[in-house]
């Protein structure tokens, strides 16, 4: 939504600058209005009593199925990755010790 058209719909002109107190006067006003029934507790005529209806989730989590495994999952093979990693590059050094000089390596049998 472009900056004009929020204006309008809040109810302030296309070249007034609003204080972010005024903005939420006008929300809030707009939600007041949009939603009477949520004030008053009670249903306009117009709507049936049995009828669709909505769940919103919040942001937060309420427990449920929670994925553990899945969340540490990348670090694991982060972790053996790097141990992979560093394994090679031992066996690798440790090779080239031995190629190079046998007999001045105290690890050699």
């Amino acid at each position: 939504m472009l900056v004009d058209e929020a204006k309008i719909l809040l109810g302030f002109s296309t070249n007034s600058c609003p204080t972010p107190c005024q903005v939420k006067a006008a929300y809030r006003r707009k939600i007041s209005e949009a939603y009477t029934c949520l004030l008053s507790g009670t249903r306009h005529e117009g709507q049936h009593g049995v009828g669709y209806s909505r769940v919103v989730r919040s942001g937060v989590p309420r427990g449920g199925r929670k994925n553990h495994p899945l969340i540490g999952l990348p670090f694991i093979f982060i972790i053996l990755g790097t141990v992979t990693l560093g394994g090679t590059n031992i066996a690798r050094a440790y090779r080239k010790q031995r190629a190079d000089c046998p007999s001045h390596n105290p690890f050699l049998p």
